[in-house]
């Protein structure tokens, strides 16, 4: 069965198209910084490759050149759409709606579009991603698979807020959590290669960040909430933030509800502190002496570290810290601004492991380290190729 994965970020598509259940991979590819002019196109297959440099405005067009790649009469993979069974889509936000991996239909896209509110800069590109691939891939099952399923196992102590109860009984406001999908990935790998199922912290950098404390495989925390926006410091949004504030911008300076709900999610984060929301853009500027961006990446580490404080209290201990996506596997500088001053909890850092780069799980502490701290690559286009083909096999 030939299944395409498309996750579409919020600046970001990547793609791959899989032969399961024998786990081959025919091709991947990644098309990030949506929005620029520099956007990067990527397409590789084991015995060709493109590479681009061109603009793509928005994640449809972007979606139309992943076809445009897959059909190419020279180096595409596929002769025709109907070779696809299966497209599976990574959809931030299920709400109470969805729990598990589940076809798409009319009604589980108007529910994706409802819950739009609760994830402006992802459940939008999603359903812009199914809508196209229904066009393009018209005979293929179209399958979601939702980010929020795998902290479902959240306890209510950590899910609920502490406003009035009808809000969670009757509005279902509560923690939700996002990334599940590569932080179940990430967590299982991590396991694995510890031999036990221990008490691991799993730190998701990208475009979009957030960490996960898990206890013998199951979530039972994180730093996002009701939707996507809180926990960590984030490209373009701003994470933890005193609501007075957000009454003190409309109340006192007169912005509208919308503007406001605007400058936290796309105009804050590291673009709001730098001008820049792409990291590596970042740590450019800071080597060439840029103190915003000096500064930002001191921000950034600082609330990654106050998590990892109370996540290990959260779980009576460490055992593991993991740095996955973007810019936790290949961001060096980060991972040592994280570990930097954290013996207190056993997490020491080998600066010259740490600057190896490598694509499978590797360690990165000290041996004498009590605390592992290891990188493991996400691959959350395995996970949602793996639970698409389980869900229209059962």
């Amino acid at each position: 069965m030939k299944i395409l994965i498309i996750n579409s970020g919020s600046s970001s598509i990547k793609y791959q198209l899989m032969i399961m259940p024998a786990n081959e991979v025919i091709c991947t590819g990644m098309i990030d910084r949506i929005g620029l002019e520099t956007s990067n196109v990527a397409f590789k297959t084991s015995s060709d490759s493109i590479e681009e440099i061109i603009p793509i405005t928005t994640h449809k067009i972007g979606l139309q050149k992943v076809a445009e790649m897959l059909l190419n009469p020279e180096k595409g993979v596929i002769k025709s759409t109907l070779e696809i069974a299966a497209v599976g889509h990574r959809v931030v936000h299920g709400g109470s709606y969805f729990s598990d991996t589940t076809v798409i239909n009319e009604e589980v896209k108007e529910k994706i579009k409802e819950l739009s509110e609760l994830a402006p800069l992802h459940n939008p590109a999603h359903l812009v991603g199914i809508n196209v691939a229904e066009e393009i891939f018209s005979d293929a099952k179209q399958v979601a698979v939702f980010d929020t399923a795998f902290h479902q196992t959240i306890p209510v102590e950590a899910y609920k807020y502490a406003i009035p109860n009808y809000l969670l009984t009757e509005n279902k406001v509560r923690v939700y959590g996002f990334h599940g999908t590569s932080h179940k990935y990430v967590s299982e790998k991590a396991i694995d290669y510890l031999e036990n199922n221990s008490k691991i912290i799993t730190i998701h950098l990208g475009n979009g960040c957030s960490m996960a404390a898990i206890k013998d495989g199951k979530s039972i925390d994180t730093t996002m909430g009701f939707s996507p926006s809180n926990g960590l410091i984030m490209g373009t949004r701003s994470g933890d933030i005193d609501q007075s504030v957000i009454f003190y911008l409309i109340k006192n300076l007169d912005y509208s509800p919308d503007e406001v709900n605007s400058i936290l999610l796309k105009q804050s984060g590291m673009l709001g502190l730098t001008g820049y929301s792409d990291l590596r853009d970042i740590e450019s500027e800071a080597e060439k002496g840029n103190k915003d961006c000096q500064l930002a990446l001191l921000m950034n580490a600082y609330r990654i570290k106050k998590f990892i404080g109370a996540y290990a209290a959260t779980l009576n201990g460490l055992d593991a810290i993991v740095f996955t996506a973007g810019i936790g596997e290949n961001s060096s500088y980060m991972r040592k601004l994280v570990c930097m001053d954290m013996d207190y909890f056993g997490i020491e850092l080998d600066e010259e492991k740490n600057q190896i780069r490598f694509k499978e799980i590797r360690e990165i502490n000290k041996i004498n380290s009590k605390v592992k701290v290891l990188v493991v690559p996400t691959d959350e286009e395995f996970e949602i190729a793996n639970q698409v083909y389980h869900l229209l096999q059962n």
